[in-house]
């Protein structure tokens, strides 16, 4: 260990987006002297990391923290991405949370000959106990090696798209259709620009069925609670929108609107991208996503005996459009006039600032069950599965949250304990 002189504090929380705050939430909740490290401001991803329209895709009545409501958001409303970013920050200041903006944690280190971690950062170093990983799941984006940078083509990530002004005249390509890739697409169309999508396997649950939202369906059908996800399903996106009030993502409709659905793109030579024969099979899944969550929930009011309207309609699905029926399996770009590419096609997860053996695998992900590793006092946070199909989502991550700061609690309690006087004594004479 170092010989620096190092601040002290029994926890320390690295990030202070939705996932550090509800930490120290928790943990300021049972006195737990801690610190948040944000590198930039509280809920910056919220800030500066996503499109200019972007808003909640759930509800504000359930995209929140259970101890705090959003003020000027209607409950059945969509927050937008300000008011989400304003939310987190009236919260640390309500609740006086110690999070320290502008100072970026560069290592985590085990401390040799004493108990807990140094955690380094461009302001100093800090002595902890415990420490919590809770940069959350959004941290690396990754683009598919599939179009060379000297295509000639403007590649960018979803993460850095803001609007439909920003890209250069011509048409786009979006490669990605879970929630973000969707609703960028939808957005570029409606300025007036040629788009074609690219449609990856897919589930896209109703918006709202027979007056309740799609997020009341799975809380109360269980969903919410799955571990894990369904066996073959690990890599599916969900495509769900809370643009313009919130809508039923159906691919039916963006094809009518003008955009040209695409299966996966798989590769790319002398212009030509090379498409995948998947998109009438990846289509079918996600209707029979939709089509199945509407059986589930009809079944549940009828055995509970609920009085919601019917709505059969709703089961009803449009004609197939002729780019699904007749799919393009090899687009020209430049004769397509595709001049930038948007890639929402995820992130990757970078803890290369964590140098503690045993809490990565051979990919750099954490070794962890529900956030606890196998190093004592190491922890992490915010991210998706990390415990349930919520765990990514505001609210998921509150619980989670609050399992860690019980298991910090159980390991302060075996680190403070002191054999009374007796039975030291009992020891001694026996």
């Amino acid at each position: 260990m170092s010989n620096t002189a190092a601040e002290t504090t029994e926890v320390v929380v690295i990030g202070g987006g939705q996932a550090g705050i509800a930490m120290s939430e928790h943990l300021s909740d049972r006195g737990v002297a801690h610190v948040v490290l944000e590198r930039d401001r509280v809920a910056e991803a919220w800030r500066s990391r996503r499109w200019d329209s972007l808003v909640a895709n759930g509800p504000a009545w359930h995209d929140r923290f259970p101890t705090q409501e959003f003020a000027d958001t209607d409950p059945d409303g969509f927050a937008t991405k300000g008011q989400v970013a304003e939310y987190f920050q009236t919260l640390v200041e309500a609740k006086d949370l110690p999070v320290r903006t502008g100072v970026s944690a560069t290592s985590v280190t085990e401390n040799e000959g004493s108990r807990g971690f140094r955690v380094t950062t461009d302001a100093g170093a800090i002595d902890a106990d415990y420490v919590v990983a809770a940069t959350g799941p959004f941290q690396t984006p990754r683009i598919p090696e599939i179009i060379p940078a000297e295509a000639g083509l403007t590649q960018i990530h979803s993460n850095d798209y803001k609007n439909p002004e920003q890209l250069d005249d011509g048409g786009v390509l979006v490669v990605g259709a879970g929630s973000s890739g969707v609703q960028i697409a939808a957005e570029i169309q409606r300025s007036g620009r040629s788009v074609h999508l690219a449609v990856g396997p897919h589930d896209r649950p109703p918006r709202a069925y027979r007056s309740r939202d799609f997020c009341w369906w799975l809380g109360v059908l269980g969903k919410w609670d799955m571990a894990t996800p369904p066996a073959g399903a690990e890599h599916v996106t969900i495509a769900v929108s809370g643009a313009q009030g919130g809508h039923t993502v159906d691919f039916r409709d963006l094809a009518n609107s003008g955009i040209t659905l695409l299966g996966r793109a798989n590769s790319y030579a002398d212009g030509v991208l090379h498409i995948g024969d998947d998109l009438q099979r990846n289509i079918a899944r996600g209707d029979e996503n939709y089509l199945s969550l509407l059986r589930e929930a009809d079944e549940y009011i009828e055995r509970n005996g609920l009085d919601l309207p019917p709505e059969p309609e709703a089961h009803i699905l449009g004609p197939e459009p002729d780019c699904v029926s007749a799919p393009i399996r090899e687009l020209d770009l430049a004769a397509a006039g595709i001049r930038t590419v948007i890639w929402a096609t995820g992130f990757g997860v970078d803890y290369s600032w964590l140098d503690v053996p045993g809490v990565l695998d051979e990919r750099g992900y954490p070794v962890q069950k529900r956030g606890v590793s196998p190093v004592p006092g190491m922890y992490f946070l915010g991210l998706p599965w990390l415990s349930r199909r919520g765990s990514s989502f505001i609210w998921g991550v509150w619980h989670d949250a609050k399992y860690l700061a019980d298991q910090i609690g159980i390991q302060r309690m075996y680190r403070d304990y002191t054999p009374s006087r007796s039975e030291l004594l009992a020891r001694a004479v026996s």
